[in-house]
């Protein structure tokens, strides 16, 4: 009960109003349906057997209004139940959707993101398909076949005893392919997963799978994905469907001993011919409405694994969020990392980020060098709290940065990743992600700033030219620029560039690094590179090695003092000399 407390949580008063309206429409229909076969059977035994036309007719138009009322009962059901089951739907995703956003980096690399898009798509129309069929024919199954007894028992008490014969074997069928199904289903969900991912990572490097000529790999890998999706559904669908014909079978074993039995005792005149016709009327509702309802319970079984994998999202607990009382203003971007220890799993024994100590001034240029997997991302994403110190302190403006509301603090933090990231919509579009509000002069300013304006205003529709999914359409160091551009806008207290300016060529570096000072210089920068040109100028530097500062200071005590910027030095200084003497 408390999982389908969960995924009823939110549902909207409209919804739940026609959830209730659905199953008692459903009853006026099973109620018309139960009563025409014994009006029909009043017909034949009475009005036709005493050629009493005037009661055929009245008892006839009696069938049809009744037939008519039947007919209106199961539309408006079925309307109820389908727009409850549209809102369950768009209420369980929307909730879905919400508490995803308010994840942490953590959060999301435990589940992938593949199984999460799985989550909100296959498993969401699984719950709500199944939430559908509940309401429209869990209240009316029980009821047909309960009703549908009790009439069959008042016309034949004996003949009714064939229910009590079939009931059992349908009902133990479905309890044993239920209880084998579950397993399977939850397994097949696993497999879509991996399809999922297989699909999201073809489509996100299709330009790399096409430069590599990698199109046969990547189908193969993909048909294999697809395979085990197929093997796994056949798998937990063969049971499904051995069920269906063992019920048909018992159904209609019922229904030939009704025919064979009934029709002696027609024979013999124990019983008339419009009480058997009537008689197996009402053992093929309940006959079939136990054969729906096995359905019913089969479906809930199949819907478990979905349900299961739904409320695990529900119930995660973001491990980064708001404190009690946060402070609502970053007075300014100095810095303090305090003996800050780091790690992605919360264990001590793999901190990838020791013991650190730095201080930066407020406004300050910072520069970070370090070789490739030296944590030098890591070290700024504890800033904004993209992730949490797994011990130490990271103070900002004088605060804890978990002592801030989230909001306040990310927007008091812009960062430009190494994965630079835009999104379908115009290029003005994406630039108001930093300011929702800013204006058009502003804009122009940041993309000056970033050395984008001159591109952008080439293109002929200049600010409005439509991007393609992730930016597709503008080349790597324009995306940069947008992106440093977009990071502007939010006028931020800390600005981050991680490795922001890779893809562009020195000059149009060395523009946007002095044109920074100028727009920003109250803004703390934080300039992570590889190329030693990209940092020389900074405030200060820190060199960065296997997760532990090995070095602070400006470029030319650096140079003297610390071997593995030297080192880094000297072996650009030597590439350069190479490059000019080629």
């Amino acid at each position: 009960m408390s999982t389908i407390r969960k995924l009823l949580t939110g549902l909207e008063k409209k919804y739940v109003i026609n959830s209730i309206l659905s199953p008692i429409a459903m009853i006026g229909e099973v109620v018309m349906e139960v009563i025409i076969p014994f009006i029909m059977a009043r017909i034949i035994d009475v009005g036709i057997a005493n050629s009493d036309l005037p009661y055929v007719i009245r008892y006839g138009i009696l069938m049809i209004s009744l037939a008519i009322i039947s007919l209106i009962s199961g539309v408006l059901g079925t309307v109820f139940s389908t727009y409850a089951a549209q809102g369950f739907g768009f209420t369980l995703r929307k909730r879905l959707y919400d508490k995803i956003q308010s994840f942490s980096f953590a959060n999301i690399d435990k589940f992938s993101t593949a199984s999460l898009i799985t989550r909100l798509t296959t498993d969401v129309n699984m719950a709500q398909n199944v939430y559908r069929m509940l309401i429209h024919m869990c209240v009316r199954t029980p009821f047909m076949m309960i009703a549908g007894t009790v009439m069959a028992f008042k016309i034949n008490p004996r003949m009714s005893i064939l229910f009590f014969i079939a009931i059992p074997v349908i009902a133990i069928g479905i309890v044993v392919v239920s209880s084998l199904a579950y397993p399977r289903f939850e397994k097949m969900m696993k497999k879509f997963d991996v399809m999922n991912g297989s699909i999201q990572e073809n489509l996100i490097g299709i330009r790399i799978v096409k430069a590599y000529v990698r199109q046969p790999f990547e189908e193969e890998k993909f048909r294999k994905a697809a395979e085990d999706v197929k093997k796994a559904q056949t798998h937990a669908e063969k049971l499904i469907i051995f069920m269906l014909p063992l019920m048909q079978l018992v159904m209609y074993i019922a229904m030939i001993a009704v025919m064979w039995f009934g029709g002696r005792q027609v024979v013999f005149g124990t019983m008339q011919s419009g009480e058997l016709i009537s008689f197996f009327t009402y053992v093929s509702q309940v006959l079939f409405s136990m054969m729906f309802l096995g359905m019913v319970f089969v479906s809930l079984v199949m819907v478990q694994a979905s349900n299961h994998r739904i409320v695990e999202v529900l119930d995660e607990v973001p491990d980064i969020a708001d404190c009690d009382n946060p402070v609502m203003e970053v007075k300014d971007g100095s810095i303090r990392f305090e003996d800050v220890n780091f790690s992605y799993n919360k264990k001590e024994e793999n901190c990838i980020l020791k013991d650190i100590n730095v201080e930066i001034k407020s406004g300050a240029v910072v520069g970070i060098i370090g070789g490739t997997g030296s944590s030098k991302s890591s070290f700024v994403s504890l800033i904004p709290r993209l992730y949490d110190v797994f011990s130490g302190k990271v103070i900002l403006g004088g605060h804890d940065v978990r002592d801030y509301d989230l909001k306040v603090l990310r927007d008091a933090v812009a960062m430009v990743l190494q994965k630079n990231v835009l999104f379908s919509g115009t290029i003005r579009e994406n630039l108001l992600w930093g300011n929702e509000n800013a204006t058009d002069e502003q804009i122009k300013k940041a993309c000056q700033a970033a050395d984008a304006d001159s591109f952008i205003s080439s293109f002929p529709e200049g600010y409005e030219t439509e991007l393609g999914q992730g930016g597709v359409n503008v080349s790597g160091g324009q995306k940069q620029r947008i992106c440093i551009a977009r990071a502007l806008l939010k006028n931020p207290k800390v600005l981050i560039l991680d490795d922001s300016t890779s893809a562009v060529d020195t000059a149009t570096e060395g523009r946007i690094r002095t044109a920074l000072k100028d727009i920003a210089p109250d803004t703390t920068k934080i300039i992570i590179a590889q190329r030693i040109s990209s940092v020389k100028d900074a405030d200060m530097i820190i060199v960065m090695d296997d997760g532990k500062v090995s070095g602070i200071g400006n470029h030319d005590y650096l140079l003297e003092n610390n071997k593995i910027y030297r080192e880094v030095f000297e072996s650009q200084q030597q590439g350069s000399g190479d490059a000019d003497l080629s």
